[in-house]
């Protein structure tokens, strides 16, 4: 039976993997997504295993938090500020590589050696 991290990591794959894919296509709304969606199951994790609480269960409001986080490091609360962005047909997000902000949020929550598992 797999343990909880074994799952967080084939959960993060996926994403991953999906967000790439819509990427290759063109689709960088989908890949956003799939990196928001990944980044909110690393902090859930990370959430649950550090026993902290008031994040709120969906990515955005993690994110929004992480974000703001003063005990985070400048590069992992940039990252999840482009992340957090909102998109409008007016501006466009400032993160030209979702996927890597969010292995940006990985590796730091989560570790490098998680972060390398990703693709």
């Amino acid at each position: 039976m797999p343990t909880e991290i074994e799952e967080v990591i084939k959960r993060l794959r996926k994403e991953f993997s999906t967000g790439r894919q819509a990427l290759s296509v063109g689709n960088d709304g989908m890949a956003r997504v799939c990196a928001r969606r990944a980044a909110g199951v690393a902090i859930t994790f990370w959430l649950r295993e550090s026993g902290r609480t008031g994040w709120g269960v969906d990515a955005m409001s993690q994110l929004r938090h992480l974000l703001n986080e003063p005990s985070f490091p400048s590069e992992v609360q940039t990252a999840a500020t482009r992340l957090a962005a909102k998109v409008t047909p007016q501006s466009t997000s400032s993160s030209s590589d979702p996927l890597n902000d969010c292995r940006i949020i990985v590796e730091h929550l989560l570790g490098a050696e998680v972060a390398g598992q990703l693709g």
